[in-house]
């Protein structure tokens, strides 16, 4: 089913842009080939790796494949656009106008060329954006607290080790006071993203690192990659909470595990479990990968929640039906009753839609301030 689905817009392109192209039968045979091998990016994935979420080929092939699936995708979407126009004018002239190849011509290069300058956004390092958020009953001693987030790094193939490298070096010389990585750290087995993840043991932040899981690590052996971050000098948060002190003051930092980990044999999140203890009238940050449960949250209490998951929604327009599926929440702050939420665009994204217009990664720093 995944392979018919991911298959139409390429349908689409060939009976509506190929086909009536005036070139050759084998050189439109040939192109629609491409397209057609492009279009099942995700089953070349699952034959390499076993998996839709690693492919496990060289990353100019990667780039490649990113590369030719969105143009497919953008040039379905232009080509249901033109027809739109054309059956609008056949209401009024009664005739379903000719389009000019030139037309389609110009259809395909700038579809091809919006979805290179797509995958070059989403796959270097991110440029730092800096916000500030004010945080009720913040003690003095936390303001201008800086926080650099990173989450949905998605290491990989497509993300290997030289990036993973570069994206922690510019991550140190903002010189964090914590550090904290809200989920979906590799897309791959540990046995294949050894190396890739190596590089995050150099993080440093004057607090320690503090991460929780995402969805795709439970897509892959959780259990082992959890342990290995463990063992990187990282604090897993799964369900539990950690107490900063500046002197007597003092700043809770809670994490929840990602909704699908009691799907796969982990503790399911549990809010009231990860605020146990924590002490009272204290402002608490809580870490949770998906940001649809907010409004839980700002019901008990939390002050800030910082997630993920979303990517920013990738395409701008197309932000809109992810927020659908996540209770509204997809990019950038929102006040959710007394509490604010900070959903993340993403530090990298899943290779098997590597694609940024308009929602760009980020290397996000917080820097926490009193209330006035």
């Amino acid at each position: 089913m995944f392979r018919l689905v991911t298959g139409l817009p390429w349908l689409i392109v060939l009976v509506r842009f190929i086909l009536p192209l005036p070139w050759p039968w084998t050189l439109k045979a040939l192109l629609a080939l491409v397209l057609l091998i492009a279009s099942q990016y995700h089953h070349v994935s699952r034959l390499s790796s076993g998996s839709v979420f690693a492919p496990e080929f060289p990353r100019p092939l990667i780039i490649a494949f990113n590369v030719l699936f969105g143009a497919i995708l953008l040039l379905a979407a232009f080509q249901i656009a033109l027809d739109a126009g054309s059956l609008l004018v056949m209401v009024f002239t009664g005739d379903f106008p000719v389009v000019a190849p030139e037309v389609r011509y110009a259809a395909g290069v700038a579809a091809l060329a919006l979805s290179a300058f797509g995958v070059n956004r989403a796959i270097i390092v991110p440029s730092l954006k800096d916000i500030e958020i004010v945080i009720p009953g913040l003690a003095a001693a936390f303001d201008g607290y800086r926080i650099v987030q990173l989450t949905d790094m998605h290491i990989s193939r497509l993300f290997p080790a030289v990036w993973t490298q570069a994206m922690v070096a510019k991550t140190n010389t903002l010189e964090p006071d914590l550090i904290v990585i809200t989920g979906d750290f590799i897309d791959g087995s540990l046995e294949n993203r050894r190396a890739d993840v190596e590089p995050l043991r150099e993080l440093s932040a004057h607090d320690g690192i503090y991460a929780i899981s995402g969805n795709h690590e439970y897509f892959f052996d959780a259990r082992a990659f959890l342990q290995h971050f463990e063992d990187m000098d990282m604090r897993l948060l799964s369900n539990s909470h950690a107490v900063i002190e500046r002197g007597t003051s003092k700043l809770v930092v809670a994490g929840v595990p990602d909704r699908s980990a009691g799907r796969n044999g982990f503790a399911a999140p549990d809010l009231a479990l990860a605020l146990d203890g924590a002490p009272a009238a204290t402002p608490v940050i809580l870490l949770d990968h998906q940001p649809m449960q907010a409004r839980q949250a700002a019901e008990a209490g939390v002050a800030l929640q910082l997630s993920g998951h979303t990517h920013g929604g990738m395409i701008r327009g197309m932000d809109r039906l992810l927020a659908r599926a996540n209770n509204g929440f997809v990019s950038g702050h929102y006040q959710v009753g007394s509490m604010q939420l900070y959903v993340n665009n993403g530090t990298a994204l899943w290779p098997g839609f590597a694609l940024r217009l308009g929602r760009p990664a980020e290397l996000t720093r917080i820097t926490l301030r009193q209330e006035a």
